[in-house]
């Protein structure tokens, strides 16, 4: 998702993150979830701070003062407050806006946002999820798109959905030491097992979602129906024996295990997605020796000379797995960027919140692609210093 918000310089979680690859890339910034334990109990303070922000941005929204009684005066009374649906539209996209770890930024105004906040039984939560799905697929041309469910309330914690990413590859470790699907995959995979899915379909078996409809109750597990996960087999513009490796990956990047927090209310169940950056894909979920670690093979099937480093055997097979990544989407239709071309356009969102009179807070180590990155523009610049304390946003769920 390039809106991908993943732990990208040790092993990446796949975007989508940012809502621009909510793949392995896109996870926001993991700045700690702010609680205080089992009251769930809105911020004044971050309440009214919100509310001002939203009134100074769409000056035709009404009478501010108005409104911040309104909502402080609702905390006063039961700890909490509900956001009108346009206050809820413009928190998660200026969420996104916020995400100091996602390059794909240029692009938050154009969020999808579903208001389920009604919606927090385990079931509608799946049946959403699996429609949220179809709706980002979008036939190919991937929109970012989160759903919102219902929020963490005074006394009544919000649902939670368990997997990392609503679409995931299982994984596990075989006898001899060998790994079968994702090591990223083995958390969830064991969980799933000992919740009593049983099915075992190869390197990449999509996992179950599972749902919590509240923090400590025991998920309930769903498989994914074919038509929410579309996903694209690879192949090489130049190598034939590209497809024999029988690679594939999942087209919809979508985080599902972050906290929405708008104005001090959060929202623990909120899945967004953006689309994928080929390097996500072909630079980490298939190259990283703790992933699928194909450069080996792809580098013998290249006849590279891998006795020494010295040969750049890594870095030429590196290159021609992402050149496979790229052609195989843009062969099945199906939205992704390139890291060099995404990097320009950061520039250009960088150079518009600057118009508007805003920083864009990022995040060096995650914003330079990590194939080329002295060759993009984003490489060659220092940006805003990352505030974790920024607001709305995106947050690692404790």
């Amino acid at each position: 998702m390039i809106f991908s918000l993943s732990r990208r310089r040790k092993s990446a979680p796949t975007t989508g993150t940012c809502p621009y690859t909510s793949g392995d890339l896109a996870h926001a910034a993991p700045a700690p979830e702010s609680r205080v334990p089992g009251s769930h109990l809105a911020d004044r303070g971050q309440a009214e701070r919100f509310i001002r922000q939203f009134h100074h941005e769409h000056p035709d929204a009404g009478d501010v003062e108005s409104r911040v009684r309104q909502v402080l005066d609702a905390i006063d009374r039961t700890g909490g407050y509900e956001h009108f649906p346009a206050e809820l539209a413009f928190g998660a996209r200026v969420a996104w806006r916020n995400s100091a770890r996602c390059i794909g930024r240029l692009y938050w105004r154009s969020l999808v946002v579903r208001d389920l906040r009604h919606v927090s039984s385990a079931d509608a939560i799946a049946a959403e999820c699996f429609e949220h799905l179809r709706l980002a697929g979008n036939g190919g041309r991937i929109r970012p798109v989160i759903t919102v469910f219902a929020p963490d309330r005074p006394g009544r914690p919000g649902p939670r959905i368990v997997n990392d990413q609503l679409v995931r590859y299982a994984g596990h470790q075989e006898p001899d030491g060998r790994w079968k699907g994702d090591p990223r995959g083995a958390a969830p995979t064991a969980r799933a097992r000992d919740l009593g899915w049983k099915r075992d379909g190869g390197p990449f078996q999509v996992l179950p979602l599972m749902v919590r409809e509240f923090p400590d109750a025991r998920p309930e597990w769903y498989e994914l129906p074919d038509d929410a996960v579309r996903e694209v087999e690879f192949s090489h513009p130049d190598h034939a024996w590209f497809a024999e490796l029988g690679l594939r990956w999942y087209t919809v990047p979508a985080i599902s295990d972050m906290t929405l927090e708008i104005g001090g209310v959060r929202y623990p169940a909120a899945p967004f997605n953006g689309w994928y950056m080929g390097t996500e894909i072909g630079a980490r979920n298939l190259a990283d020796a703790e992933r699928y670690d194909l450069l080996p093979e792809v580098a013998d099937r290249l006849g590279l000379d891998r006795s020494t480093e010295r040969t750049l055997w890594r870095d030429r097979a590196l290159v021609e797995l992402n050149v496979a990544v790229l052609h195989s989407f843009q062969e099945a239709g199906v939205t992704m960027a390139d890291h060099h071309t995404e990097s320009r356009r950061f520039l250009r969102h960088i150079a518009q919140e600057s118009r508007h009179g805003r920083e864009t807070p990022a995040d060096w180590s995650w914003i330079v692609p990590p194939v080329s990155g002295g060759a993009t523009p984003v490489f060659h610049r220092y940006y805003d210093p990352v505030d974790p304390s920024l607001r709305p946003a995106f947050l690692a769920r404790t």
